[in-house]
């Protein structure tokens, strides 16, 4: 009986932990709350949890916690699904659950590789598992989420701070990984401070904790130094830089609607008369309209010429999203093997001609695209409302007079390599063109619009929103928002955004920061089986 109890507390114990540090996690992040300062304690009852519990029990705690987090960040894929998919709830739901597992695999292997790692050790080494194990192995988590069945970084926890770009500026150095380090490394810091405190014979004294404590305080240091320095100095690097002229239209079109005939012509009425307001009023140099914007295809369809005509008359460059396809073989023998579709953006010059295209390369699974599409027969109803786009193969910027735009189209906005590699190429100002329709009033168009703010920080690049429902706006170099609008809502923002040269230490080589953690923790765990 005394068994059955004690594993009846444990289970209790486990299932509070869990959903205690799941909550907090979905208070902190972007969307209804956005509670930032939680996320430098959200950590706690979790390590606190695995600090005295075997790998097995580890993984269990931390695969509940990833489950319950994410379902609550990622309830919005039952709308994708639901209302725009086709899928009734019963497949919507699961799902959505099923998407939330998976995502919580990754923090159950962290809790079960930490609980591992320090399994037998007390003290100075307990207290270097927890503050620099666990950050590495976070980070190298979150990086190999990226790349893994075509990648899913939603919400890092780093992007829990895309409103303070004072701490945020560590991304040029490596990335939104780096910020999310240091936001582990004070949660490691904040349960040993628990433990010092605690009424327990056993518990860990500050000289055994000393020298782990002592250098993760000076990497804070280090790191809230080089953060405010660098502001300061973007501040003022930004204010003497030369400016571009840039209007973003918010079209606010019905995504059920969209795609109509009827509302073609309507809402190429709607992107014009808002974008003459933006030209008259903020005399913009470019006009960029959403992904999709125009619910045709430019190729064949005497609309666009409407479009152009609209360019050379107002004498401004227009960026716009749109359906693109090209004809690669024979028609007669193979109409489906022979054209190929892209979710692509059009540059149009003040002359009305077409002054180049970026095809969009990588694409949503289940969104764009269905992979293993002939195994799947029972998402039938997503699939037929699904498009059958290609991957893009280029990210050369497009080049609008001096200013050389590196484009993201929606979801590319989350995976800060496509960002890196077109600054690369030489883009000095990102654009961001988003079709947030298919969310609906959730929080995802907020996390979204946080996943993008440190694009512009890692590249030290003006970043330039423009979202179908929102949120659109605009964010300077330094990770500071100058305007973004309200989702739902039909309008046009002027702005005068930066336009920065130079190459970051991210760009260069500060993208490998987050496999170098993954990497290391690997060492650790080498030498920790050696060990044992």
């Amino acid at each position: 009986m005394a068994v059955k109890q004690d594993n009846g507390r444990e289970t209790v114990h486990l299932l509070l932990t869990s959903i205690g540090t799941a909550v907090l996690l979905v208070l902190s992040m972007p969307g209804r709350f956005g509670w930032w300062p939680l996320l430098f304690v959200a950590l706690v009852p979790l390590l606190a949890f695995i600090a005295g519990k075997g790998p097995r029990v580890s993984f269990s705690a931390g695969l509940l916690t990833g489950f319950f987090t994410h379902a609550g960040l990622l309830y919005w894929i039952v709308i994708v699904l639901g209302r725009y998919g086709g899928l009734p709830p019963s497949l919507s739901v699961p799902s959505m659950l099923l998407l939330s597992l998976y995502m919580g695999m990754f923090t159950g292997v962290f809790s079960g590789l930490i609980s591992y790692l320090g399994s037998g050790e007390k003290g100075k080494s307990n207290a270097v598992r927890f503050l620099f194990a666990a950050p590495l192995l976070w980070v190298g988590l979150d990086w190999l989420r990226s790349i893994l069945f075509s990648g899913f970084p939603w919400m890092d926890l780093g992007y829990g701070l895309h409103s303070q770009p004072v701490l945020l500026q560590l991304a040029d150095l490596g990335g939104h990984h780096l910020v999310t380090f240091g936001v582990v490394l004070v949660n490691g810091l904040a349960l040993i401070a628990v433990n010092l405190f605690r009424h327990d014979p056993a518990r860990m004294t500050f000289r055994q904790v000393r020298p782990a404590v002592s250098l993760a305080v000076v990497f804070l240091l280090l790191a809230s130094g080089y953060s405010v320095l660098r502001y300061r100095q973007l501040s003022s690097l930004v204010e003497i830089s030369p400016r571009f002229k840039v209007a973003v239209v918010q079209g606010n079109i019905a995504q059920d609607e969209k795609w109509t005939p009827a509302m073609k012509k309507s809402t190429l009425e709607v992107y014009r008369r808002l974008s003459e307001e933006a030209v008259d009023s903020g005399n913009s140099t470019l006009v960029v309209w959403p992904e999709t914007a125009l619910p045709f295809f430019p190729v064949n369809d005497p609309l666009f010429s409407t479009v152009t005509d609209w360019a050379a008359s107002q004498k401004v460059w227009l960026l716009t999203g749109a359906p693109y396809f090209v004809i690669t073989g024979d028609l007669e023998r193979s109409f489906e093997n022979a054209v190929v579709y892209y979710n692509s953006a059009l540059l149009v010059n003040p002359g009305g001609k077409v002054a180049g295209r970026y095809d969009k390369q990588h694409l949503v699974p289940f969104g764009e695209y269905v992979p293993l599409r002939k195994f799947l027969f029972f998402l039938e109803p997503l699939v037929e409302s699904v498009g059958n786009f290609s991957f893009g193969s280029s990210g050369a910027p497009l080049t609008a007079g001096a200013v050389k735009l590196g484009v993201l189209i929606c979801y590319e906005s989350i995976f800060p390599g496509l960002a890196r590699e077109e600054a690369a190429a030489g883009a000095n100002v990102l654009v961001n063109i988003t079709n947030d329709a298919w969310y609906g009033r959730s929080s995802a168009p907020y996390q979204s619009f946080a996943m993008a703010v440190l694009r512009a920080v890692e590249t030290r690049r003006s970043l330039v929103r423009a979202a179908n429902t929102g949120i659109s706006g605009f964010v300077d170099p330094a990770g500071r928002v100058m305007d973004k609008s309200p989702i739902f809502a039909t309008l046009a923002l002027s702005a005068a955004v930066p336009v920065l040269e130079g190459e970051t230490i991210f760009t260069r080589f500060g993208f490998l920061f987050a496999p170098a953690c993954l990497l290391l923790f690997a060492f650790l765990l080498a030498a920790r089986r050696r060990k044992k």
